[in-house]
């Protein structure tokens, strides 16, 4: 398993010293219980608060109407994920490596500044949205949430120290408590149904909404959960016959799919909860501290915003540690360079917290709404900075999973060769649309 040990984490790798060897099961559940894991900790990735931004927002201004952008986005993330699983079960390499192997030093150098951009920005709405909870739920000012956001690291370091098992087992409790929150929204919202599934089958866009749908996609297909899901499914000790690659492959694609309809179900019921409480009353919601001081009067019980804020701690957290996971497998893949999980992560996390700390100074003088509304914006950005970025982490994925040399037997079939093509092709044609819209 190289580049398994050379991550930093020293004897503490939860990668090397306990890889788990689900093939020694022989029961089919057993198996698949042994190989499951890896899609859940990526799946933390797209229910971070960045989700939260778009999908309240989408809600609250469109109705029903980007539900279905929500369920595509979902779709395009399987395919992409499970290619990243397939090139990391078949080469023994994750994404990251083998840019750097088989590009060019400059090519490296430049994906992995980009790939740096976008954890970053993930990170940013992991800060906003943690600090936003802090704030909310402890009543703790926005800019001390901040700062308390930087000593998660401890939490990482103690995770990681035990091994991968506790890190997913964690993962897994945090998604089943914002899936039991959102569950309790759902039920207080009381939306009606019909006009949900309408909206799912009948694709619906704008000029206006297209900054909202992009940043949809941006939260839900993240680029550094491409790059960390092809290292992560090395935590597997699989033997290399075809037969076993191949069982490999198939647990994978399992849990894949699995884990990120999870997420897809807990997106979809941020938005509903958004368009059944806000948009059907009238109000646009353009910021996530409104949403939560707004749901107690307008259902009726402060059950509703408890819940709400518990899923939105819960987020900020889960999506940190994945995040941190996927800063050391970037910076080791690309530059082949060792760094320290503390440092690696008081790098990542120092880099976020600037532009947050800057936002939230500059509009202390102008009153609590224009902070929380500058603090929204720079959520949603960030978001659509992701979307943007997505390409330069697609176009190689693509690339080596169809190369025949790099897969063998196990490269793309021309028909999903041709799918995951037409992917890349579409986001980058409305990211290039987006920029137009911007600049232009």
């Amino acid at each position: 398993m190289s580049g398994l040990s050379t991550l930093g984490f020293g004897k503490l790798s939860p990668l090397e010293d306990r890889l788990i060897e689900p093939q020694k099961s022989t029961a089919g559940f057993r198996r698949l219980f042994a190989f499951s894991g890896p899609a859940f900790l990526v799946a933390i990735g797209y229910m971070d608060p960045g989700n939260w931004a778009t999908d309240i927002e989408g809600g609250s201004r469109f109705h029903y109407d980007l539900l279905w952008v929500i369920l595509a986005s979902n779709l395009v993330a399987i395919l992409l994920q499970v290619l990243s699983s397939r090139l990391g079960v078949v080469t023994g390499r994750d994404l990251p490596q083998l840019c750097r192997e088989r590009f060019s030093k400059q090519w490296a150098i430049f994906f992995w500044v980009i790939a740096e951009i976008a954890i970053v920005a993930c990170d940013l709405a992991e800060v906003l949205g943690s600090a936003i909870a802090i704030n909310l739920l402890f009543h703790v000012p926005l800019l001390p949430a901040v700062l308390i956001t930087a000593l998660d690291v401890l939490l990482i370091l103690l995770l990681q120290s035990r091994g991968v098992r506790l890190l997913e087992a964690v993962i897994l409790t945090l998604i089943a408590t914002m899936g039991v929150c959102y569950l309790i929204e759902i039920v207080l919202a009381q939306p009606a149904w019909m006009p949900i599934a309408k909206a799912i089958v009948t694709p619906r866009l704008n000029n206006d909404s297209l900054y909202i749908a992009l940043g949809i996609l941006g939260a839900t297909v993240m680029p550094h959960n491409l790059y960390l899901h092809s290292h992560l499914v090395q935590s597997r000790k699989i033997g290399r016959s075809f037969k076993e690659i191949r069982s490999a492959l198939r647990y994978n694609l399992i849990d894949t799919v699995i884990a990120l309809n999870l997420a897809f179900f807990i997106n979809a019921a941020i938005l509903i909860m958004a368009a059944a409480v806000f948009f059907e009353r009238g109000k646009v919601v353009t910021e996530i501290q409104q949403a939560y001081y707004t749901l107690t009067p307008l259902l009726g019980t402060t059950l509703s915003s408890t819940a709400f804020g518990i899923a939105l701690l819960a987020s900020g957290q889960a999506s940190t540690i994945t995040g941190t996971m996927a800063g050391q497998v970037v910076m080791e893949g690309f530059l082949n360079m060792k760094v320290k999980p503390w440092l690696r992560r008081l790098i990542t996390r120092s880099l976020a917290i600037i532009p947050a700390v800057i936002v939230i100074a500059l509009q202390t003088g102008n009153g609590v709404d224009a902070q929380n509304h500058a603090i929204y914006s720079l959520l949603l950005l960030s978001q659509v900075v992701l979307s943007v970025q997505l390409s330069f982490a697609t176009i190689p994925l693509v690339l080596f999973t169809s190369k025949k040399t790099l897969m063998g037997d196990f490269a793309n079939p021309f028909w999903l060769k041709a799918l995951a093509w037409a992917v890349v092709a579409a986001i980058a044609g409305l990211n290039a649309y987006l920029i137009y819209r911007q600049f232009i």
